[in-house]
């Protein structure tokens, strides 16, 4: 059965869920939204379909992110979603079952961890594989995780971020923060309503901070246009807001994260700490590509940083590595 089966490796985050195939690689990368009809409870569209609809809705009709903070928050809608993913990268389509290794962030409760597994299962697996998110970061990153040197990988999602040391196969120590990608969206919009009265929709905050959103000081530093609902009036306006000021509705969340990792090494054991100096910080997620943020954090800790070759995908791959050597690396796995 093994020889037939597609074995996945899933990256179920908050914002996105990206799926490894087996043999094939990153095969779908859609974002963890379902539209549902509440008419009659029934699914409308699901990934980047759904993402479309958010506040473009009539009544009737509701855009759900069934992942909050990185861990279920509505069961049902989640187990869809997950049927969905892995019959669109054509695992869910043979007649054997695939096993499947999902990311979960470190801090999660066991009730969380059942509730992932569970549906992982309902969704149509033979056997769920559960791995924390620094851990398949730090193996998609290629960093030596089971070796006896420390690595130290920061993985920024949309609804955590994940810090951990890792040495001889398993996380040393490590801090999970609920502060990631979907935080800065709203210090975003809360930043321009407070300043501005201004009231702009969360796909909007999303543009902001992936077109001039930065952690620290740049050249050429640039403004956007943007337009919203003039809390005032009532009526659409459009406002010109400038990277300085971005940066300033974003220093918040990013100092959260920023604490994370000092308390992560403030409990490293002191071996470890020196190969961290000699190793650096490794970024990864889709925060990792917030503009400088790599140099504040230099700044902050005075340890190198640098950011992995493809930060939006390390998860997954790590995932997905783990499935292709899961004899050798079945001891990073939670059963």
């Amino acid at each position: 059965m093994a020889m037939f089966a597609k074995d996945v490796g899933i990256d179920l985050g908050t914002a996105n869920t990206l799926v490894h195939v087996k043999g094939k690689g990153i095969v779908l990368r859609e974002p963890s939204v379902v539209a549902i009809n509440k008419a009659d409870n029934r699914v409308l569209a699901v990934g980047l379909e759904a993402k479309e609809m958010i506040g473009r809705t009539p009544g009737n009709i509701v855009a759900i992110r069934p992942m909050k903070d990185g861990v279920i928050a509505d069961f049902e809608i989640t187990q869809t979603m997950l049927k969905e993913f892995i019959y669109k990268a054509g695992s869910g389509r043979g007649i054997f079952r695939p096993r499947v290794v999902v990311c979960i962030p470190s801090g999660v409760t066991e009730v969380e961890k059942r509730a992932v597994e569970e549906a992982v299962m309902s969704a149509g697996a033979r056997d769920a594989f559960l791995i924390e998110e620094p851990m398949a970061a730090a193996i998609g990153a290629g960093l030596p995780v089971d070796e006896p040197t420390g690595s130290m990988v920061v993985d920024i999602g949309g609804g955590t971020s994940e810090v951990a040391v890792i040495s001889l196969g398993g996380i040393v120590t490590s801090k999970s923060a609920r502060v990631a990608g979907d935080e800065i969206d709203r210090c975003i919009v809360s930043y321009i309503k407070k300043e501005y009265n201004l009231m702009i929709g969360d796909r909007t905050a999303e543009e902001v901070k992936i077109n001039i959103g930065s952690a620290y000081e740049y050249e050429n530093e640039s403004s956007m246009e943007i337009r919203g609902r003039d809390l005032i009036s009532g009526l659409p306006k459009n406002l010109t807001i400038t990277s300085a000021e971005v940066r300033q509705a974003l220093n918040e969340p990013i100092m959260a994260i920023i604490d994370a990792i000092k308390f992560t090494l403030e409990k490293t054991p002191p071996e470890l700490s020196a190969d961290i100096i000699d190793r650096g910080i490794v970024l990864t997620g889709g925060g990792a590509l917030i503009r400088n943020l790599d140099k504040l954090i230099q700044i902050e800790t005075g340890i190198p940083v640098y950011i992995a070759e493809n930060p939006l995908d390390c998860v997954a791959l790590g995932a997905g590595k783990v499935l292709d050597q899961v004899d050798t690396l079945k001891k990073v796995l939670i059963k």
